[in-house]
């Protein structure tokens, strides 16, 4: 294998992976969100023999921490155990095909022991990347 097609495949390789991260930080860009929710309050008035106690009712609207964009509310409180299921099985098995069939196809003579098990892994490890894992 010469020098050409080992800097090819390896550029090849590591830009895949790159496209994922464009959406991630956006120079310059701020947000702000208040939250807020409802809450019911009861405070209970002493009375006296001629003048009876009573219970004084009212709501309040209170400042709470928004939730994150994939948490729901349980009960107006904060679902803290998200399920994280990014599987990316599917985007393995077809990386590391594709990347061992262009091992394959760029690697000549005895050269072809190392360079498919490195394709395999190096398109196994974009697959999953891109499939979101």
């Amino acid at each position: 294998m010469n020098c050409k097609s080992l800097i090819f495949s390896m550029v090849i390789i590591c830009t895949g992976s790159t496209s994922i991260l464009a959406d991630e930080y956006q120079r310059g860009y701020s947000s702000s969100k208040t939250c807020t929710r409802n809450e019911y309050r009861e405070e209970y008035i002493p009375g006296t023999r001629k003048d009876p106690g009573y219970v004084k009712r009212w709501e309040e609207t209170v400042e709470v921490p928004c939730p994150s964009a994939g948490s729901t509310f349980d009960n107006n409180e904060l679902d803290s155990n998200e399920l994280d299921n990014n599987d990316c099985s599917e985007g393995k098995i077809a990386g590391g095909i594709l990347g061992a069939g262009f091992a394959t196809a760029i690697s000549r003579g005895k050269d072809r022991w190392w360079a498919i098990p490195a394709g395999l892994v190096g398109g196994s490890m974009v697959g999953c990347q891109i499939d979101g894992g």
